[in-house]
């Protein structure tokens, strides 16, 4: 598939369906705390979704990957698991970390982001990744400049990260969003500047690194061909935002 570079009208549909994604973060944020359950986070996000006319875009969705569809509107990651995860009714409790990832589609276009949040109070050096993580998505946000390449948004990211003392997941990257959930463009998230695909206004797609606080090698939980788990067991966390690349610099479309 060639590049998709998207007009002005398209974004614009691009923004509708990011703002009503950042929305339902800023529900479910809320609600995150000891006691509650994924699978209670689970029917919110998607009532959510459905009440305001657009539909679950990972509900249903079955990837080459995997030999079953994904069974849920919310992707959770809990504490070691790096992504993919199920809901679940298990209670949360304080000191875990959970990261809730999103997509819908909107009139044919497609939102998609992730937030991991602290239940109750952390342990410090959990605390210190959760910010970490999050800085390191800016700094590859603010790497995505027109005439800059991919590798650079890569390098931002992972010389923070590792400066740090933790790592960055190879494995899963960010991808091209539009009109698909997932469209070819990939956007490791690690590499080396100056290298890559040419960054061009009216591309978009998501950045989304995954940290660890070990070891970055994980597999994928052979009972339910889904969830992502850090093989060494720590933890890990995930922020992710969907944005277009202009001439000005990039605009985040799943931010209020």
């Amino acid at each position: 598939m060639a590049l998709v570079l998207y007009n002005q009208a398209e974004i614009q549909k691009m923004r509708d369906a990011g703002r009503l994604t950042a929305e339902i973060f800023a529900l479910l944020g809320e609600r995150v705390k000891p006691g509650v359950t994924t699978a209670e986070l689970d029917t919110l996000a998607e009532n959510y979704i459905r009440k305001h006319g657009a539909t679950p875009a990972y509900k249903g969705y079955k990837p080459r990957f995997s030999a079953r569809p994904f069974p849920a509107t919310i992707c959770v990651a809990t504490n070691d698991v790096i992504c993919h995860g199920f809901p679940s009714k298990k209670p949360l409790k304080s000191g875990d970390i959970v990261g809730i990832d999103i997509g819908l589609n909107l009139n044919g276009w497609y939102g998609d982001a992730c937030v991991t949040y602290a239940v109750g109070t952390l342990a410090p050096e959990t605390a210190h990744l959760l910010e970490v993580a999050q800085e390191s998505l800016w700094r590859g946000i603010h790497a995505t400049q027109a005439g800059k390449r991919l590798g650079d948004i890569g390098y931002a990211i992972q010389s923070y990260v590792e400066q740090h003392g933790f790592s960055v997941v190879r494995e899963w990257s960010g991808h091209g969003v539009g009109r698909r959930l997932h469209e070819d463009l990939s956007i490791p998230h690690y590499g080396k500047p100056g290298t890559l695909q040419k960054l061009l206004p009216g591309m978009i797609f998501t950045i989304e690194p995954m940290v660890n606080v070990g070891s970055p090698e994980n597999y994928v939980d052979k009972q339910d061909g889904w969830t992502v788990r850090t093989t060494d067991g720590s933890l890990s966390a995930q922020f992710e935002h969907s944005l277009v690349v202009t001439s000005n610099g990039p605009e985040i479309l799943t931010q209020v």
